[in-house]
C-alpha cells in the first residue's frame, strides 16, 4: 500500500493505493476540488507515473465533496483506461458525489458500485 500525501498543505484529501488481484485500487478521503486535483490525478497513474493502469477502482467511499476538478480528473482517466482497452470503477461513492456524478453523467459512462468488492467483479 502506498500513502500518498500532499506535501506543505493542509491535510484536504488523503489518498492511498493498494493492489487486488492485479488491480490498483485508489481509496480517497476527503473533499476533491482544484487545490487537490494534481494529488488525486497522480494517484490514478501507475507506480512509475507513465501511464495509466488498464484497470482501476476509485473508492469514493470517505469522499464528502468533490467538484468539477475531480469530473475532469475521472474524465481523463477514463479515456486513458478505455483507450487502452481498460475500465475504470468508482466505488462506495456517497450520496453528495453520486449527485454530482449523475448530474454531468458521468456515471453513463463509469461504472458506479455500492462497494470495492463489487467493483472488482467483472
Amino acid at each position: 500500500m502506498t500513502d500518498i500525501k500532499q506535501a506543505g498543505r493542509p491535510k484536504r484529501l488523503s489518498v492511498e493505493r493498494r493492489v487486488v488481484d492485479g488491480v490498483p485500487i485508489v481509496t480517497a478521503q476527503g473533499e476533491i476540488d482544484h487545490e487537490v486535483r494534481d494529488l488525486f490525478r497522480d494517484a490514478l497513474l501507475s507506480e512509475d507515473g507513465v501511464m495509466a493502469p488498464l484497470r482501476i477502482v476509485v473508492d469514493l467511499s470517505g469522499v464528502t465533496f468533490m467538484d468539477s476538478s475531480g469530473i475532469n480528473v475521472f474524465g481523463a482517466a477514463h479515456r486513458r483506461v478505455r483507450d487502452a482497452q481498460g475500465w475504470l470503477r468508482i466505488a462506495g461513492a456517497q450520496e453528495s458525489v453520486v449527485r454530482v456524478l449523475h448530474i454531468v453523467g458521468l456515471d453513463e459512462v463509469i461504472a458506479c458500485c455500492p462497494t470495492v468488492e463489487q467493483a472488482l467483479t467483472p
